[in-house]
């Protein structure tokens, strides 16, 4: 699933691309929206919140979109062909200029500007957004101490624009294993507070880096790299999908269920584990 940081740089595309114009071009290939068509009115502005789009068109519509794990925004000149199967498109904008093209959106909704909470009012403060709160974001964390730090920095209603992969880096620049109660995270505010930085810096970047080495392969400490040698200290990195105590209470709750859990990357010397 793309981080925050990507999916601010997707709205910034989208806006520069879209904002000012009348769509000439309006096309929803989803059957709820099929028959919805916003040619000839302008599109306003293009804003992210956390890893969702917020396309602002005409007086009071506000297309909502997600990435998801699979999906992406492209922007085309007219003419140009598209980089992905057109059966794969979701959502068609453009106008005489641009054309941008959703594909395999996770989610697609039109609602009306005064409803936009519906979809994002439950997001904690967002790591790039004007909201930021780096105190509000360590409070919300906070309220779940018996929750792992792993689970909990990838809760949306926390903090908004953290991923996986951000997560186990920021994990192991703190020396914390993604495992431990939030409550036994002695530098909780400087954990959230690097996270932030991370994707200040990348968020105009292609390629994200968090060792601030750019070349292919030397991006990452922890992340997707199980058994190969810390950058650190050289001890194979581990990976597993560790418990989610959310799952547990779910289990407890209704009876089994799948587990929603991702994937954890850490390095056994830098980030021990806690104690069980």
């Amino acid at each position: 699933m793309p981080e925050g940081d990507t999916v601010w740089l997707t709205a910034q595309r989208l806006h520069l691309a879209l904002s000012g114009k009348e769509l000439i071009t309006s096309d929803f290939r989803v059957p709820r929206y099929a028959e919805v068509d916003l040619t000839g009115r302008e599109v306003v502005e293009t804003i992210s919140r956390g890893k969702h789009l917020l396309t602002r068109i005409g007086d009071d519509v506000s297309l909502h979109t997600h990435l998801k794990m699979e999906g992406s925004w492209h922007i085309y000149k007219p003419t140009s062909p598209w980089r992905s199967p057109q059966f794969q498109a979701r959502v068609v904008l453009a106008n005489a200029s641009w054309t941008a093209v959703g594909f395999r959106l996770g989610t697609v909704d039109l609602l009306t500007r005064s409803d936009e909470h519906t979809v994002v009012g439950h997001l904690g403060p967002d790591l790039l957004g004007p909201d930021w709160d780096l105190e509000a974001a360590v409070q919300r964390l906070a309220t779940r101490p018996e929750m792992g730090i792993g689970e909990a920095l990838l809760d949306q209603r926390n903090l908004a624009g953290i991923g996986n992969m951000y997560k186990a880096e920021v994990c192991f620049l703190a020396g914390v294993h993604p495992g431990t109660h939030v409550g036994e995270v002695s530098n909780l505010g400087s954990l959230v507070s690097r996270a932030q930085r991370l994707l200040e810096l990348n968020k105009e970047r292609a390629e994200q880096s968090t060792t601030g080495d750019l070349r292919r392969g030397r991006q990452l400490w922890v992340y997707n790299r199980r058994g190969q040698p810390c950058r650190r200290c050289r001890t194979p990195i581990e990976g597993a999908v560790l418990p989610s105590l959310r799952d547990q209470e779910r289990r407890s709750q209704r009876g089994p269920t799948a587990d929603q859990a991702r994937d954890d990357f850490w390095c056994p010397h830098c980030q021990p584990a806690p104690p069980t």
